[in-house]
C-alpha cells in the first residue's frame, strides 16, 4: 500500500515543478538576455532608466518588468540611444518627445500635471471635510429622546399598569 501511495505522489510531481517554474519566470523581469548589453556599466543605466519609463500598454508596470512587444521595442531603444553615447536625460528627452510624459512613470510637476499631482490629496482633504461636516451636524442635531410632557408619562404608566 505504501509503494502505491508514492507512485501518485510521483506521478503528479512534474506539474508542481511546472507550477513552481511559472511561478518563478513571472517573478522575473522581461528582459531577454539577447536585449542585454555587453557593458555592465550601460546595462545598469539602462535597466535604471527602464524602471522610469512606463510600458505605453500596460498600466502601471514599467518597462523592465513587462512582456508587451511595445515595451520590448522600448528596452531596444535605450539601449541603443546609450550605446551612441546619449546621457540618460537625453534618452528620457528623447521618448517623451516621441510618446509624451505618459511614458514617463513619475511625470513632473508643471503644467497640467499640476492637477493629476494634487488631485488625490485634494479629494482626500475634500472627502474628510465632509466627513467631519456630517459628525458635526449629527452631534448638534436634536436628539429625539426628549422628555416626556404630561399626558403621555399618565398614558405610559396606564400602559404599565395594565
Amino acid at each position: 500500500m505504501t509503494a502505491h501511495r508514492n507512485q501518485g505522489a510521483c506521478k503528479h510531481a512534474p506539474y508542481g515543478l511546472a507550477v513552481i517554474a511559472g511561478l518563478w519566470a513571472s517573478l522575473a523581469g522581461a528582459v531577454q538576455p539577447d536585449e542585454m548589453l555587453g557593458d555592465a556599466a550601460l546595462e545598469a543605466r539602462a535597466r535604471t532608466l527602464s524602471t522610469e519609463l512606463r510600458c505605453v500598454v500596460c498600466r502601471g508596470e514599467n518597462i523592465d518588468d513587462s512582456h508587451a512587444d511595445i515595451a520590448h521595442d522600448l528596452r531596444l531603444l535605450v539601449r541603443e540611444r546609450l550605446v551612441a553615447g546619449d546621457s540618460d536625460a537625453e534618452v528620457l528627452d528623447f521618448l517623451v518627445a516621441r510618446y509624451g510624459e505618459y511614458v514617463l512613470l513619475k511625470p513632473p510637476m508643471r503644467g497640467a500635471n499640476w492637477a493629476l499631482w494634487l488631485a488625490g490629496p485634494g479629494f482626500l482633504v475634500l472627502g474628510a471635510g465632509i466627513a467631519i461636516g456630517y459628525l458635526r451636524r449629527r452631534r448638534i442635531a436634536p436628539t429625539r429622546d426628549a422628555a416626556l410632557s404630561p399626558e403621555e408619562q399618565l398614558r405610559l404608566a396606564a400602559l404599565l399598569h395594565e
